[in-house]
């Protein structure tokens, strides 16, 4: 069993240490409470803006070029992500650059400097990669079903933000913004490797030591609201056509996310789901076919995507409800079940193998004061779902006020009522 150290320094600094051998690698990973979700319509966007801008410049390393040059000259991977709830910054490097690598990150985490002129030549590569999303429609299908299940609210909008805001955001928002949440109270390093976990927890004392302890600002609680079945079409000229039906389900700290994960296995998780094969093995309608459990600290979707032949949609729309109310219905076959949960789960085993996500892994977990499950503890509880506990959450979600799509294609608008008449349980 992987061990793993939690530290909470005397700032409110918390430190998880992963150590273990085998491998040549190590990651440092900086996970900061700071997401869309914390935004307001004046400056959506900025969390991921933010991101950005860290990479352009420190206090000691004063542009992008000399940071990138001393990451590059340790042969770092490095990178970092913005999501709805948490930004990430990390480095994976060979073991004996753990260290020059701590130094890195926590110095573009702790000391940016906003240079004016960095931010305006930023503005324009946000926007470019505002314009590759609309050309990915695979992507944006999954903006549009946001959107239409949360509305004109933070957990609606796309994490990458407005046009109109991103041209207008300058240096004292960033600051404003940097200042209201990267803080030691809502900062969680992750380092996973191998190296010496007391000089590890001491050398992140001592690069992080700067960053300012006060109180965390919070974000808007997301409220679930709605009535029946939901259709939206936005209209896109293309050859293939992308959709994603969805239902509510629950959030992050729910004791059933594992069941709900097994079921999105059983659905479209791998080659011999239910969804793969009546999708693209009988009606030859798709690529592309999977499905996905996407959990917030306060709600959740599970999640079905596919790029489809625009012919046969009716056949996939009826194909996707038919598996959805027969594991409300009905038991899953043990068969089938063990399948489901052994893919699920060696998926997380293999994947924890390497350094980054494991550090990823324990990092999410702990950020937001969880109690943190070993890979092996998480192993048993997929391992022990029902059947009748995929049916009993399926009886919950699985109702009209809950269920949505979303497509993008070339549909009008004026088909979302015929849409309907196929969306329902």
């Amino acid at each position: 069993m992987k061990s793993f150290k939690r530290t909470i320094l005397p700032n409110g600094l918390k430190i998880i240490t992963v150590p273990h051998g085998g491998g040549l690698s190590s990651t440092i990973l900086v996970l900061v409470e700071a997401g869309s979700k914390y935004e307001t319509r004046d400056n959506a966007g900025i969390s991921h803006f933010l991101e950005h801008m860290c990479f352009k410049g420190t206090l000691t390393r004063p542009t992008a070029l000399a940071l990138s040059s001393e990451f590059d000259g340790i042969g770092a991977e490095y990178n970092a992500f913005t999501s709805k709830e948490h930004t990430g910054y990390y480095a994976k490097v060979l073991t004996e650059k753990l260290d020059h690598a701590i130094e890195l990150v926590a110095d573009l985490y702790s000391n940016p400097i906003f240079d004016d002129k960095e931010i305006n030549k930023e503005r324009g590569v946000i926007i470019e990669e505002m314009n590759m999303y609309e050309d990915l429609p695979r992507v944006k299908v999954e903006e549009v079903f946001e959107s239409l299940v949360y509305g004109d609210t933070p957990a609606g909008w796309p994490i990458i933000g407005f046009k109109d805001i991103i041209r207008k955001v300058m240096k004292e928002d960033f600051i404003a913004y940097r200042s209201a949440h990267y803080v030691t109270s809502a900062t969680t390093v992750v380092v996973s490797g191998e190296f010496d976990e007391e000089k590890v927890i001491q050398k992140i004392a001592d690069s992080f030591a700067n960053i300012k302890d006060h109180p965390k600002s919070d974000k808007e609680k997301v409220i679930e609201i709605q009535s029946s079945s939901q259709v939206v079409i936005e209209e896109k000229t293309t050859d293939q056509t992308h959709l994603v039906v969805g239902l509510r389900a629950f959030s992050e700290m729910d004791p059933r996310k594992e069941i709900l994960e097994v079921i999105s296995s059983i659905l479209g998780g791998n080659m011999s789901s239910r969804l793969f094969q009546s999708i693209r093995e009988e009606l030859g309608a798709a690529y592309y076919v999977r499905s996905g459990v996407s959990l917030s600290t306060d709600h959740g979707l599970l999640g079905i995507s596919c790029g489809i032949d625009k012919e046969k949609l009716y056949q996939v729309i009826d194909a996707i409800m038919h598996d959805l109310r027969d594991l409300r219905d009905n038991l899953v076959l043990e068969e089938e079940l063990n399948r489901a949960k052994d893919s699920l789960a060696a998926r997380l085993l293999l994947g924890l193998e390497s350094s980054d996500n494991s550090a990823l892994f324990y990092g999410t977990s702990a950020l937001y004061g969880k109690a943190i499950d070993t890979p092996e503890e998480l192993y048993r509880k997929i391992k022990a779902v029902t059947a009748e506990d995929i049916r009993s959450v399926m009886q919950e979600i699985a109702h009209d006020n809950r269920l949505n799509l979303a497509l993008l294609g070339p549909f009008k608008k004026d088909q979302e009522k015929d849409l309907l008449s196929h969306l329902y349980f």
